[in-house]
C-alpha cells in the first residue's frame, strides 16, 4: 500500500469532486445569462427547463457526494440501503441509457461498505460511455460486507491505473485526481482488514470488494 500524504490525497479528492460539479454548475450559470437576454417567450421557456435540469444534476451530485465521500453525519455507525439506493438511482437517471439493477439483502451497511457501494456505482457508471446495464450487489454475510457491481455494455472505458488503485498498487507518483478515489477505498479497505478486486472484459467490468465489519 502506497503511503499517501492525507493533505495530498484530500486536495485531489476536492480536485475530482470540484471537476465533476463543474458542469452542472457552469451550465446554470449560462442558463442564467442567456435568460437575462432572451425576449422570447418560448425561449424563456426553454432556458428555466434547462435551468431546472441543470440544478437537479447539481443537486443529486452533491447528494451523492456526502455519502460517497463524506462524514455521512446523522446515520451512525452504519447507512439504510435505501439512502445508498436514492442517491445511485438520481445520478444514473441524470446519466441516461444505462439501467440500472439492484440485488441488496440487507437493510443497513457500515459507513465504509456504503462508500465502497457508491464509487463502485459511479466507476461502473463512467465505464458505460454508451450506455448499458449497471448491476449493484450487496449483502452481510459472516461478519462482512460483501460487495459487487457489474457494468456491461457495448464499450468498457476503464483506465486500469484505476484498478490498480483500488488493489493499492499505485506509486506515490500516480496518484492523481482521477485515481484519488480508488486510492481512498484501497485505504478504507486495508483499514478494515477486507480487500478490493476488479475484472475487465471488452463488454464488462466487474468491481468486488470483502469488508470485515466491527
Amino acid at each position: 500500500m502506497t503511503q499517501t500524504d492525507p493533505l495530498d490525497l484530500a486536495s485531489l479528492l476536492c480536485s475530482r469532486l470540484c471537476h465533476d460539479l463543474l458542469s452542472p454548475v457552469g451550465a446554470l450559470t449560462n442558463g442564467l445569462e442567456l435568460l437575462a437576454d432572451e425576449r422570447d417567450p418560448d425561449m424563456r421557456q426553454r432556458c428555466f427547463e434547462l435551468l431546472e435540469q441543470s440544478a437537479k444534476i447539481s443537486a443529486d451530485k452533491l447528494k451523492f457526494f456526502r455519502l460517497a465521500f463524506g462524514a455521512a453525519g446523522g446515520f451512525g455507525e452504519s447507512v439504510p440501503v435505501d439512502e445508498a439506493k436514492a442517491v445511485t438511482e438520481a445520478l444514473v437517471g441524470d446519466a441516461k441509457r444505462v439501467e440500472l439493477n439492484w440485488a441488496l439483502s440487507a437493510d443497513r451497511l457500515p459507513k465504509g461498505a456504503v462508500k465502497v457501494l457508491l464509487n463502485f456505482a459511479q466507476i461502473g457508471l463512467d465505464a458505460l460511455v454508451r450506455g448499458g446495464t449497471l448491476d449493484v450487489g450487496a449483502e452481510s454475510r459472516g461478519g462482512a460486507s460483501e460487495i459487487v457491481v457489474r457494468a456491461a455494455g457495448p464499450r468498457i472505458a476503464f483506465d486500469e491505473t484505476i484498478g490498480r488503485a483500488l488493489e493499492g498498487g499505485l506509486s506515490q507518483g500516480e496518484l492523481t485526481s482521477r485515481t484519488a478515489a480508488a486510492h481512498m477505498l484501497s485505504m478504507l479497505a486495508a483499514q478494515a482488514g477486507g480487500g478490493l478486486q476488479y475484472m475487465l472484459s471488452e463488454e464488462a467490468l466487474v468491481l468486488g470488494a470483502v469488508l470485515p465489519e466491527g
